[in-house]
């Protein structure tokens, strides 16, 4: 069975399209077509339902997929192992994430270690990182949360504080540090469900019983800093993620009682992988994981 023929049925059924995996692979559509008919006659199997311009993964197809995923994930560690003889002097490291922030550090990092490998980041949210994962899209996921699955190996990059920050013309913006109290019956900006920020920060106010006035819930960090910029009201963030402004102030919490915490998430079967090795060693060399204690 030829591995051309499957990474061909890896990249249609992933764009659901013909055409769009033939260009994903740098193949004519035709190619692409006749590979996976050829793979179809070889074993007289259907792979995909054809309905119109449509195409449909067909119950044999579904059940191939992640054979044929960790047969791809395989077929690339053993050409990246036997073409730079475990150097990584040439290869690909892979990482998804759920923003920009703490992963471009991280990037920045290795990048300077290992300039040879080409480094790619797909931004999604935590449900798609951990699927990517699963899938062998990437190699390494960086979310904000801990996910309690023994598929996953996970280990904690670092702890950042989250802070306040208000318009300069707020009462608040006169401290360089305020105590959790002070929210009380304040105007608060509060971030989407299931943000980690706003999770941490309603912690720590249900502990010291602070009850603020909510707002508006935002959806996005933009949308939280042009809403503080225009006086609606405070907003929270992670520390590491504060974009500072003329007409902003960014204000600590007494004693830092909020916080959010940065971790590494990839495959427990790929702990052998030499590219995610050597992202964790190039890491640790640098102080990774800061404020782990």
């Amino acid at each position: 069975m030829s591995t051309a023929r499957l990474r061909t049925f890896l990249a249609v059924a992933r764009h659901a399209s013909f055409s769009a995996g033939a260009r994903a692979l740098g193949l004519s559509q035709p190619t692409a077509t006749n590979q996976i008919q050829g793979l179809e006659r070889e074993f007289n199997v259907e792979l995909f339902h054809r309905r119109g311009r449509r195409i449909e993964v067909t119950a044999v197809g579904r059940a191939l997929l992640p054979i044929a995923q960790q047969m791809s994930m395989l077929e690339s560690e053993a050409f990246n192992l036997l073409r730079d003889s475990g150097k990584l002097n040439r290869g690909q490291l892979k990482i998804g994430a759920v923003g920009p922030f703490h992963v471009i550090e991280m990037v920045d990092r290795y990048r300077q270690e290992y300039p040879q490998i080409d480094v790619s980041i797909r931004v999604g949210n935590s449900a798609s990182v951990l699927a990517d994962l699963e899938n062998y899209v990437t190699d390494i996921g960086v979310l904000a949360g801990l996910q309690d699955d023994p598929a996953f190996v996970v280990e904690r990059y670092a702890r950042h504080s989250v802070i306040l920050f208000a318009h300069v013309d707020h009462p608040l913006a006169r401290h360089d540090e305020v105590p959790l109290q002070a929210l009380q019956g304040q105007p608060l900006l509060r971030r989407e469900q299931g943000s980690t920020t706003r999770l941490a920060l309603e912690r720590a106010l249900d502990a010291a019983e602070v009850t603020p006035r909510i707002a508006m819930e935002i959806g996005s960090r933009e949308a939280l800093r042009e809403a503080v910029i225009r006086g609606i009201g405070v907003g929270a963030v992670s520390e590491a993620e504060y974009i500072a402004d003329p007409q902003l102030k960014a204000i600590r919490i007494v004693g830092d009682p909020v916080y959010t915490e940065t971790f590494l998430y990839y495959l427990a079967e790929r702990r052998s992988s030499q590219v995610i090795a050597s992202f964790q060693q190039c890491l640790k060399a640098a102080g990774g994981r800061r404020g782990a204690g």
